[in-house]
């Protein structure tokens, strides 16, 4: 298979877009918050870090929220929320044993006092109790995940919601001292 100077041609060109498309490596304080602040009075670069920094401070003191410790605080929301539901899934196991040992030890009672029979009973109370128990198990561990997805959710919306709050007020900062915001 021969490869044409056409191909060749546009794989080189390819390869130069994505090396000029290619990021720096330096973010701005904004920048890493994805807030995109462009200077509007010619400001430098050293200007507009301090500038940022400042406002960075201001809303901070403001808002009462850091907005890279409540990442953080995230983080560990949906971790603590993936736990909940991992031990609520969990402690449905072994719930038709417990049931069926329950349901043969009621079962033999009423076997032997309803025709002799306490073995016949006993089965049938073990298969009875297997299965109510793993049902309510079942039941209450869907609820008991469901609980704790909802609360993580709530969570999530909160500190969301105050990471909102700090770039609301960081942008407001930058707009006054002549920055074009937009997050």
């Amino acid at each position: 298979m021969r490869t044409t100077p056409w191909v060749i041609a546009g794989c080189l060109l390819a390869a130069g877009a994505a090396q000029a498309q290619a990021p720096s490596g330096t973010k701005t304080l904004a920048a890493t918050m994805n807030v995109y602040a462009f200077p509007q009075a010619g400001q430098a670069a050293d200007k507009q870090s301090k500038d940022e920094s400042d406002c960075y401070a201001w809303a901070t003191s403001n808002t009462g929220s850091d907005p890279f410790a409540l990442n953080k605080q995230q983080a560990q929301q949906q971790q603590q929320t993936q736990q909940q539901v991992q031990q609520a899934q969990a402690g449905q196991q072994g719930a038709g044993a417990r049931g069926a040992a329950g349901g043969a030890i009621a079962g033999a009672v009423i076997g032997e006092i309803a025709n002799d029979d306490a073995g016949q009973g006993a089965a049938w109370g073990a298969a009875v109790g297997a299965i109510s128990s793993r049902r309510r198990a079942k039941e209450q561990s869907n609820a008991a995940a469901s609980q704790a997805q909802q609360s993580g959710a709530q969570k999530q919306q909160a500190t969301a919601q105050q990471i909102e709050n700090f770039k609301k007020a960081f942008s407001v900062c930058l707009e006054s001292k002549k920055y074009l915001v937009k997050y």
